[in-house]
């Protein structure tokens, strides 16, 4: 039991690192994810190596090829254009729940989490902004209180966090992010219809921009 649990602990911390490395763009799209290579980096078997790649198989960020290596995945502008359909429809309803049910507590932590993203932002710090970014969208969802959506959002969070970092200009969406707090600390369910599509449509169009320069 034991042993399991050593596996189960250094496969979460190898997901974690690995996860991490994709979206911050240390490996990149196609990169191979050489097994016995990661457990020498990190220090550990390959059992949780191959234990981490699984989930980041199933969270969609990684592919497996029959007899070769798993690889980072390449994203189509088709894959993009599925998941921008998923998360219009998903995303403008958790927002508009949320905006109708929303309390001061709610308000107070996606304002904490607009602020940071702003500072860092300002400061240029990528890594902050994208992290805060996919934060207030999450919490969003949270704030809906629909459960079905809520497990709906976390099976794609890994995803939601690599479309985030392909954006470019930060301000621009942290303002954006500014806009719709506003809308929701009036109560504005119905902005959040206009809002929310808007928002994402600029997303999808910034990574298929860099999609096609091949970034």
């Amino acid at each position: 039991m034991e042993i399991e649990r050593t596996t189960e602990l250094e496969s979460v911390r190898v997901a974690t690192a690995l996860r991490d490395d994709i979206m911050l763009g240390r490996r990149l799209p196609g990169d191979r994810l050489i097994e016995r290579d990661i457990a020498a980096e990190l220090q550990v078997s390959r059992l949780p190596v191959r234990e981490a790649i699984r989930q980041l198989v199933a969270e969609g960020v990684v592919v497996t090829r029959p007899r070769t290596w798993a690889v980072v995945r390449e994203f189509s502008e088709k894959d993009l254009k599925d998941f921008a359909e998923v998360r219009e429809a998903m995303e403008t309803l958790a927002f508009v729940l949320a905006a109708e049910r929303i309390d001061g507590d709610g308000i107070a932590q996606l304002e904490a989490l607009v602020v940071h993203e702003e500072a860092s932002a300002l400061s240029n710090d990528v890594d902050a902004a994208y992290d805060a970014a996919a934060a207030f969208h999450m919490t969003a969802v949270h704030l809906s209180g629909n459960a079905m959506l809520i497990e709906l959002a976390e099976s794609l969070v890994t995803r939601l966090r690599w479309l985030f970092g392909q954006h470019e200009d930060l301000g621009q969406m942290a303002s954006a992010h500014r806009a719709i707090l506003e809308a929701m600390r009036a109560g504005d369910a119905e902005a959040m219809r206009v809002l929310i599509p808007e928002h994402l449509e600029h997303g999808r169009a910034v990574a298929e921009d860099r999609l096609r320069r091949g970034r």
